[in-house]
């Protein structure tokens, strides 16, 4: 890759680096280079949440939580439904770490032996030092203590002979000191003060206690520290070189306007370099509209497939109010198990305020087609009307409900295909992939939540959208824009550069070129602080500088040894 020209000798040039998205691929983007002496512009669509004013009051604060500009609403929560899949995802100065469960495993190691990639490197060992820093700079820390809903996940683990497999969660919040706020217990001092976890539950709506170690507190924090500029509420509708035709060497004209409605003040900001990090809606709808306007002509037609679901699941049990003490008084997630080697179960909590998101749910159904599939809702419904009451009329659902999340590290997957709308904008659908499409029932899901429904007496429910229309809910969406070994099987190198250009990255979830199996955050963080490692500093006086995170700070970063890469055995034995 060449090199984008320090600072000093950036004439004509507004800034050195732009990165769109500051989610976790774009906050290391934006701390990395900054460290490195350059010049750095963020670009949110998302608001700029800086308190806990600014948070949610709670799930039904619709203007705070959830985000749709369009609709005035800029909240940190969006969703978005394709023909194939209902996306979950996080919006605002931070990404999805403002709203994500904070869980943060390095992933089995089918992962790093996906066909896709494998043959390019041993991404074991070269990603390990760089999960290890990611585990620092995330504050990543193990869950002790046991809940009801841990009691029953290790209950069932033990009875279907896969209780070896229990184990807590790491997770990426201060857990000590709960509810005193102290100086930063990280980076020593230098951090912003934390206010330790109240086991609240309500990590999902946003942390509104400080405890949450969002990337607003850590990588951007210190991005900025180093003169990182970060604009929130602006949209990114125009990457191209600044030679007509040309692929970027000489700089990029990045044309962005406000996010929301309605005719917006267009402005233009020209770079030497472009990380892409909107995640993998934004990064692939970006890309697609940028070679539609023939701005990135030469992007690869690769561009939209292997979109990865993780093949998740996600389920809940509503438990009847006089035997649900004590489920919400936790972390969102602490603990999982692997019911057969492919798959990983976590029990979650939206806490109180929570209780919007029951409009997600309906009643347990089992599997089938989208013609059979509504039917046997229907016919859960008249046969267990108090399953709906439960479920979608009594109070206090966000305390008395487990959600059960489940991913699978099998190889499934789906495609996007782009159409340009009048004003510009790129619509996206989703196509299932013939061969290997991702799942939209999976049976180890539902035997679990029927369990754990008949334990507790509780009223069990599959996803709104699995149940109607058979297709999957997923939280973690990946691909599109993966890693390949050149453009005829993928649209990034192995250092996440866009084939075809100079200095334009990609550097979030849609890079990653295989389902993870397990909550994917760290694995985005350590794929973009990889990348990142490759991009030379702007002089020597910068590259002689030792990054932040890269080396423990005693007492101060994560918590324990970096977690091991965790195996599955045929027989459904862990290893490490």
């Amino acid at each position: 890759m060449q090199q984008p020209e320090a600072r000093h000798t950036a004439d004509g040039f507004d800034t050195d680096w732009v990165v769109v998205g500051s989610g976790f691929g774009g906050s290391v983007s934006a701390l990395r280079l900054a460290e490195k002496g350059y010049r750095v512009s963020v670009l949110e669509r998302g608001e700029h949440v800086r308190g806990k004013a600014e948070m949610p009051k709670s799930s039904w604060d619709t203007k705070r939580y959830l985000y749709a500009p369009r609709f005035g609403l800029r909240g940190l929560f969006r969703m978005t439904l394709f023909k194939d899949v209902f996306v979950m995802s996080g919006a605002g100065v931070g990404g999805g770490s403002l709203v994500y469960a904070m869980t943060l495993y390095t992933p089995p190691s089918a992962f790093f032996a996906d066909p896709q990639w494998s043959s390019l490197r041993d991404w074991s060992a070269e990603l390990a030092p760089h999960y290890e820093t990611a585990q620092r700079m995330l504050g990543v820390t193990d869950v002790t203590e046991d809940d009801p809903a841990d009691q029953l996940l290790k209950r069932y683990g033990d009875e279907i002979g896969v209780g070896h497999t229990y184990r807590k969660a790491r997770v990426g919040t201060y857990l000590e000191t709960p509810g005193e706020t102290v100086p930063d217990p990280y980076f020593g001092g230098d951090g912003p003060a934390r206010t330790g976890c109240v086991r609240a539950g309500r990590c999902m709506l946003g942390c509104e206690h400080g405890a949450k170690n969002s990337t607003d507190k850590n990588y951007l924090w210190f991005a900025q520290r180093h003169g990182a500029q970060i604009r929130a509420r602006r949209e990114v509708t125009s990457v191209r070189p600044l030679t007509p035709g040309g692929d970027g060497s000489e700089g990029w004209l990045i044309t962005h306007q406000e996010t929301g409605r309605g005719r917006r003040k267009v402005e233009t900001i020209r770079a030497r370099g472009v990380v892409l990090a909107g995640g993998a809606l934004g990064t692939n709808e970006l890309l697609a509209r940028c070679r539609f306007q023939g701005d990135l002509p030469d992007v690869s037609e690769r561009l939209g497939k292997l979109i990865r679901t993780n093949s998740e699941a996600v389920l809940a049990v509503s438990v009847p109010n006089g035997r649900a003490e004590g489920f919400s008084k936790r972390i969102a997630i602490t603990s999982s198990i692997y019911p057969d080697p492919h798959t990983h179960v976590e029990t979650v909590t939206y806490g109180p305020g929570g209780g919007a998101i029951r409009n997600l749910f309906t009643v347990l159904t089992g599997g089938g087609t989208r013609v059979t599939r509504p039917i046997k809702w229907l016919a859960q419904a008249v046969r267990h009307p108090g399953w709906l009451l439960e479920m979608l009329v009594k109070p206090r659902w966000g305390e008395r409900t487990i959600i059960v999340l489940v991913m699978q590290a099998l190889d499934g997957a789906m495609s996007l295909s782009f159409k340009q709308k009048r004003d510009g904008r790129v619509a996206m659908q989703t196509h299932q992939d013939p061969d290997h499409p991702n799942p939209t029932f999976i049976p180890v899901a539902n035997a679990f939540t029927e369990w754990l429904a008949r334990e507790t007496g509780g009223a069990p429910g599959s996803s709104l959208p699995e149940a109607l229309f058979s297709i999957p809910t997923t939280a973690h969406l990946l691909g599109g824009a993966v890693i390949g070994r050149g453009p005829e099987d993928g649209v990034v190198d192995d250092q996440h550069r866009v084939f075809g250009y100079e200095n334009l990255l990609v550097c979030d979830g849609s890079a990653v070129p295989a389902n993870v199996g397990v909550n994917p955050s760290l694995t985005i963080t350590a794929l973009a602080e990889r990348a990142m490692s490759h991009v030379p500093a702007a002089d020597e006086a910068h590259a002689a500088l030792t990054p932040i995170g890269t080396v423990p700070i005693a007492g101060k970063t994560a918590s324990g040894e970096p977690e091991p890469l965790l195996d599955i055995s045929p027989t459904g034995t862990a290893t490490v």
